[in-house]
């Protein structure tokens, strides 16, 4: 360490100052802006660096797909379908009830206590089979009687003509009047009469005990006992006993808009059965098939529509009176078009289209026009052939030339990775 020598002169004492060290707390400072100028000059340098390897990613990114998967990056996952030749039906549907051809309220015909009832609630009962008896016994006693006034009045009949006879020989004798004669004969056509008043009773009172035993007068099934056994009924009576209707066959009612109609006459005029399909209200199950019967004979002014009546077998009972049901009326059987599920075909506000898959794997749009839909598939009539392969779901990711990868419904693969 060198040691200060003090000044010679003034001089130097006033132009060559000492030299003194820097004070510790002043170099650590300077070290510390030292470090952080070079870590700044780092991270500048990390930052340019990061900026040159993802200007490639950048640049691709222009030319990313809607879907967000760069091109040529890898063929894109969609479900796909193949257009079919098939057949389709046109049909007409319509809101509809299910009404019985016949319903039976069944009352008595008779006054009297009510003796029996054999059947069950809910039963299928056949024409002509026992349902209820009531006392008899009031009407027997009718009849009875009857017949006894029959035998007295056959005998003064009798008798009457008898005398007739023995006038008629007298008169030619001259043993009688002519006037007595007469008198005979007006007395046996009275007899005549009132043999058939008793008949006309007899009758009425058999007529009676065949009321007192009530049967089925159509096949149906019975509903809830409106009556029981002990009850006293009137033949006067506005409520039924009992109540029938008739379920094998059973129609249905529903309404077409009146625009549908000359359709409609033109296939009945023509001699063709049409077939009517009936679906629960959620149209999601078929209940039953059957076939149009008959057209009303008015339009309804209110609404528009007609009422058709179609019939069904209903042999699984599958259709219940008065249940609500949707009717699908078969107009037209279309014969060898190209189908397409529903799912696969796009619209916007110009244009309907779908995305065609081509034999290099690569998609296009390709506009279409849609003619006939029932249910999942619609009539195709322009723009797709039978046998091309258009995308049904993964629509939201393509673009024109997309390169996909299609798995159809069978599990089989179209394309590459």
């Amino acid at each position: 360490m060198n040691k200060q020598q003090p000044p010679s002169t003034l001089e130097d004492l006033t132009t060559a100052p000492p030299t003194l060290e820097p004070p510790p707390s002043r170099a650590r400072k300077r070290k510390t802006w030292v470090w952080l100028l070079v870590l700044v000059l780092l991270g500048v340098g990390v930052y340019f660096a990061r900026g040159k390897r993802g200007a490639p990613a950048a640049s691709s990114a222009t030319s990313t797909p809607a879907g967000g998967r760069p091109r040529g990056f890898g063929a894109i996952p969609v479900v796909a379908a193949r257009a079919q030749k098939g057949n389709i039906g046109v049909y007409y549907t319509g809101l509809g009830a299910v009404t019985p051809i016949y319903t039976v309220e069944v009352k008595s015909r008779v006054d009297g206590q009510l003796m029996k009832v054999l059947y069950k609630e809910g039963d299928i009962v056949h024409q002509g089979d026992p349902l209820l008896e009531i006392d008899p016994r009031p009407y027997q006693v009718q009849l009875d009687q009857a017949e006894g006034q029959l035998v007295k009045d056959q005998a003064l009949l009798d008798n009457a003509k008898i005398d007739l006879a023995r006038y008629q020989t007298l008169l030619t004798q001259n043993a009688v009047p002519e006037q007595q004669l007469t008198t005979q004969k007006s007395l046996v056509a009275q007899f005549e009469g009132n043999i058939k008043t008793d008949q006309a009773a007899i009758d009425s009172a058999k007529l009676n005990l065949v009321y007192c035993h009530i049967t089925a007068p159509i096949t149906g099934r019975i509903g809830l006992r409106l009556v029981d056994p002990g009850n006293i009924i009137h033949a006067t009576d506005t409520n039924a006993l009992l109540v029938i209707t008739q379920i094998h066959p059973i129609s249905v009612i529903f309404t077409l808009a009146e625009d549908q109609l000359p359709v409609v006459l033109q296939k009945m005029r023509a001699g063709q059965r049409l077939r009517v399909d009936a679906y629960d209200r959620d149209w999601k199950a078929k209940l039953a098939e059957g076939w149009l019967t008959t057209l009303d004979n008015q339009i309804d002014q209110t609404t528009g529509t007609l009422k058709l009546r179609a019939t069904f077998a209903n042999e699984n009972d599958a259709l219940f009176p008065n249940q609500f049901v949707n009717a699908r009326l078969l107009v037209e059987e279309k014969q060898g078009v190209t189908l397409l599920p529903t799912a696969a075909i796009q619209r916007n506000s110009q244009t309907t289209y779908v995305w065609v898959v081509k034999p290099d794997s690569t998609v296009t749009v390709r506009p279409v026009t849609v003619g006939t839909t029932e249910g999942d598939h619609a009539e195709i009539t322009s723009g797709i052939s039978p046998g091309e392969v258009v995308v049904m779901t993964g629509v939201d990711k393509l673009q024109e030339g997309s390169k996909v990868t299609s798995h159809f419904a069978g599990g089989s693969n179209r394309g590459g990775r």
